[in-house]
């Protein structure tokens, strides 16, 4: 094999990779024994056909199969022998090729960067931390509380906002009368004044009496889910069965042992205690986000371009789904938006490739163990589907690396907190809980996207 250099420039590598017409020869005997052991032809047993008949019989049929075998074999012997890792599958171009001829295919390919890690030991970090105030506690065990509510029925007076009205209702549009799918139901228990129902709906049941049918007129949103009612005028003959008042329920030794424990201090160390771990997991986060902070500023080299791009593509489709589903987001991304994303794309691939070359050093790896875990805990949030779950990990290589991905980068981000020097700065509850969404990933608000080295080298030139 003769491997020719074509162009370098940054990490893209163009080579011509010559394969000789002995070594596909070979292979394609070596294919053409494997179909012969179940081959029939007339007159000869399976695999005791000749090879000179296999080849007019088979010959063509399993070139191409033989072909992609070749240029795999002789892509990775190709990166093998000069030591590459390439970031992403060569782009494999055949330049020549006749039976019996020589091989002859170009690679067009980006190579990993060789990225040199600062030294991490003695990093220093301030990781934030705020204390779980009685008043927070107070507040769960009155949402606890709210939520166990006990009913009591209405009697001698008309429904207010806050009663917990049971009604019956059955729906049509205005201006034609059709009943549509959604607009009756039975039995529902509505509270006045929660804004559950279409603006309109729940002000015109206060001042009204159990056993009264109201005719609630209302317009539907103009952004409402079901197109055929969107920005129509629709009349709900509406029957209210009862009406209830909710209590709160006390929060004594009694409440607590309903939820399971043995009194209200022991409720009261459980609430603390679930408050807590949730201060600690926000609290993770922005150190992370601080650790992140440190190695993207400490580190600037050539990421590959198709690397960045792949990344994207994939913010990119995500943010379309969620504003798809959700229009009140936000329409078409604007320029301002696409930019801010490329550099986000370009930092996950950065701190993806560090992370990664930490990983190596320190010989981190995931046994099978962790990845079952992640598997389980992804099954789990599909009840009745777990089965299913299962199957597809159990077939899908690519799906199980992306689980074994996340693990991976825990793995190192612990690593590296065990060797730093970490700091803890006491914060509001507010300013610990702020800007959490996918805030380990976003570029820091103002900063501008990095150039590769290399071309900043030559600009500097």
């Amino acid at each position: 094999m003769q491997v020719k250099d074509i162009k370098t420039e940054g990490l893209k590598v163009e080579l011509e990779v010559t394969v000789p017409a002995n070594d596909i020869k070979k292979k394609q005997e070596l294919r053409l024994k494997e179909v012969g052991k179940t081959a029939k032809l007339p007159g000869f047993r399976a695999g005791k056909i000749p090879m000179k008949m296999l080849e007019q019989k088979y010959g063509r049929a399993v070139m191409g199969e033989v072909l992609e075998l070749v240029v795999n074999d002789a892509s990775a012997k190709v990166f093998k022998e000069k030591n590459i890792r390439p970031a992403m599958q060569p782009k494999i171009e055949v330049k020549e090729f006749d039976e019996g001829k020589d091989l002859i295919f170009n690679m067009q390919f980006e190579k990993l960067p060789t990225v040199e890690v600062v030294d991490l030991k003695g990093l220093k970090l301030t990781r934030p931390v705020a204390k779980v105030e009685a008043k927070t506690i107070d507040e769960t065990l009155e949402r606890v509380a709210k939520s166990n509510r006990a009913l009591k029925p209405v009697e001698g007076r008309a429904t207010k906002k806050g009663d917990i009205a049971v009604i019956t209702f059955h729906g049509r549009t205005a201006d034609d009368n059709v009943q549509h799918e959604g607009m009756h139901a039975h039995g529902v228990e509505l509270e006045l004044g929660s804004n559950r129902f279409i603006p309109g709906f729940e002000e015109q049941l206060v001042g009204k009496n159990a056993g009264e049918t109201v005719e609630v007129k209302v317009t539907f949103p103009k952004d409402y889910g079901a197109t055929e009612l969107a920005g129509r005028d629709a009349i709900f003959d509406t029957v209210i069965e009862s009406v209830n008042e909710a209590a709160a329920a006390e929060i004594n030794d009694e409440f607590a042992k309903q939820l399971g424990m043995e009194d209200v201090k022991a409720l009261r160390a459980a609430v603390e205690q679930q408050v807590g771990a949730e201060y600690e997991m926000h609290s993770r986060m922005k150190l992370k986000r601080a650790l992140l902070d440190v190695l993207d500023e400490k580190h600037d080299f050539e990421v590959p371009e198709n690397m960045v791009e792949a990344e994207y593509q994939g913010i990119l489709q995500q943010i379309e789904a969620e504003r798809k589903a959700n229009p009140a987001e936000g329409g078409d991304l604007t320029d301002e938006e696409k930019e801010e994303l490329q550099a986000i794309a370009e930092r996950r691939v950065r701190l993806g490739l560090i992370l990664s070359e930490v990983g190596t050093k320190n010989k981190v790896t995931v046994n099978d163990k962790e990845i079952q875990r992640a598997v389980i805990a992804e099954a789990q949030k599909y009840p009745g589907q777990e089965k299913m779950v299962f199957e597809y990990y159990q077939k899908n290589r690519q799906a199980l690396d992306m689980l074994r991905a996340p693990i991976f980068e825990e793995k190192v981000v612990e690593l590296i907190f065990k060797d730093a020097t970490i700091t803890d700065q006491e914060v509001s509850v507010e300013e610990l809980t702020r800007e959490e969404e996918d805030a380990e990933l976003k570029p820091k608000k103002g900063a501008a996207k990095k150039k590769p080295a290399a071309k900043k080298a030559k600009k500097d030139e």
